[in-house]
């Protein structure tokens, strides 16, 4: 087969030039790329906003976002002169940013439990404002990347307040809904993975800064509650979490008390974390200390420019695993738009007007003689008897005839043919 043959063959999201982008191109990982989309956990950082919109410096750092949230409560005229220059103070010398970031929080927010009344909100919204507009072409490859996981059954949560992926997800006709931590019935629905087109954000998001934590005293009602805490830290146990653009996210205080701190033999668990190569020293340095953690560091590119086409690439192979090794029930599910696990086990009936779509398309995907695809109809021909002793051809026995299940009655074995073990139409549905 020809070169230019097999660049045919790519999926048409990943073009022969976004793959060789990059010359050489970084080899993925085994480990990595042959997971399954179900399998993983993507972790989006503050690297991957700032990489999205390098022109918002509140989406750089967290002492970025502490900086610009400053300036808007100066312009805004909400703090004495003294205490605006506490504030600058404390970022120069670099204090402890999530209590410098509380107190101005506590500041810009009168003692009141109506959010709408803080001019904490109206300083987020100024932060924050138009997003959409402020997007560049490479950070948008590495939504869809993200988007296109998320389709195929990836979870995602952020340590990030804004909500790009939700824009960019909208922009493609695609709702994504936020999550945080004080919904703890939609955070437990989210770690069952009943809720797959969800972005849990685990410090809160912009657009509801009621939700917004910084330290584990603020969402004390996810913490006590055994059932969600259970099947959260069953997440880290049983999938592959994906880190990208975080650095140190697992030393955040938010992340251990969620992840982490329950959590023993670390180091026998199998994570991932893609990060740029940079200065050789703390990148052995970062890749030494992952490991304790269960955390495989893995290296995309010398530059924070190679990130989107590899992580385009490695998304493209991941995807293209989960849907060959999706089963008939998954097929069916997906375009149903069911989710598989609920649908096999007989947790959800499809409308009655789908019922009978949900079984002939069973008994189609899972024929026991024939391939993929037989039609009902399609019986093989009547076999001469065992231990006949004519030599004689005889003729093509008389093709059966699949006859129409009668309106009542919910058992696959009607008059007639009988469907494949496990399988039956549904009362009132007809072949």
């Amino acid at each position: 087969m020809s070169a230019d043959r097999k660049i045919s063959t790519r999926p048409p999201s990943v073009s022969a030039a976004t793959i060789c982008a990059s010359s050489p191109c970084r080899k993925l990982l085994p480990s990595l790329k042959t997971k399954k989309p179900r399998e993983l956990v993507l972790v989006i950082g503050t690297g991957i906003s700032a990489a999205v919109a390098p022109r918002v410096p509140a989406l750089q750092s967290w002492k970025g976002l502490i900086q610009a949230l400053l300036d808007a409560a100066i312009d805004f005229d909400l703090l004495e002169d003294e205490e605006s220059r506490r504030f600058q103070k404390c970022l120069h010398e670099d204090k402890n940013l999530v209590h410098v970031a509380h107190d101005l929080i506590q500041k810009l927010s009168p003692r009141t439990s109506n959010i709408h009344s803080t001019f904490f909100k109206d300083c987020l919204y100024e932060v924050f404002d138009n997003l959409e507009s402020k997007m560049e072409d490479s950070g948008k490859q590495l939504l869809q990347s993200v988007l296109h996981l998320m389709e195929n059954g990836a979870l995602v949560l952020t340590t990030n307040f804004d909500n790009l992926l939700e824009l960019y997800a909208a922009h493609q006709g695609k709702h994504l809904e936020s999550l945080d931590l004080t919904d703890e019935k939609k955070v437990l629905e989210w770690a069952q993975e009943k809720r797959k087109l969800s972005v849990l954000h685990i410090h809160g998001v912009y657009t509801n800064p009621s939700g917004i934590v910084l330290h584990p005293a603020g969402y004390q009602n996810v913490l006590r509650n055994t059932e969600v805490m259970r099947e959260i830290q069953k997440l880290y146990e049983t999938k592959s979490f994906l880190f990208l653009g975080c650095g140190w996210t697992v030393d955040d205080t938010t992340f251990q008390a969620l992840f982490l701190e329950a959590m023993k033999h670390k180091s026998d668990l199998e994570h991932f974390m893609l990060v740029r190569r940079g200065d050789v020293d703390e990148f052995k340095k970062l890749r030494e200390n992952m490991l304790d953690k269960g955390i495989k560091v893995i290296s995309y590119g010398d530059e924070y420019t190679d990130l989107p086409e590899y992580f385009e690439r490695l998304a493209s192979e991941v995807a293209t695993r989960g849907q060959a090794g999706m089963g008939a029930a998954g097929r069916v599910a997906r375009v149903l738009g069911i989710p598989a696990r609920e649908l096999s086990a007989g947790r959800i009936t499809p409308p009655f007007s789908l019922r009978c779509v949900v079984s002939l398309s069973l008994f189609c995907f899972v024929s026991p003689r024939r391939g993929a695809g037989t039609s009902p109809s399609a019986l093989p021909q009547a076999r001469p008897e065992r231990g006949s002793s004519s030599t004689a051809p005889r003729p093509p026995a008389p093709r059966r005839e699949v006859r129409r299940p009668r309106a009542r009655g919910g058992s696959g074995a009607r008059e007639g043919k009988q469907l494949p073990k496990g399988l039956s139409f549904p009362a009132g549905c007809s072949s």
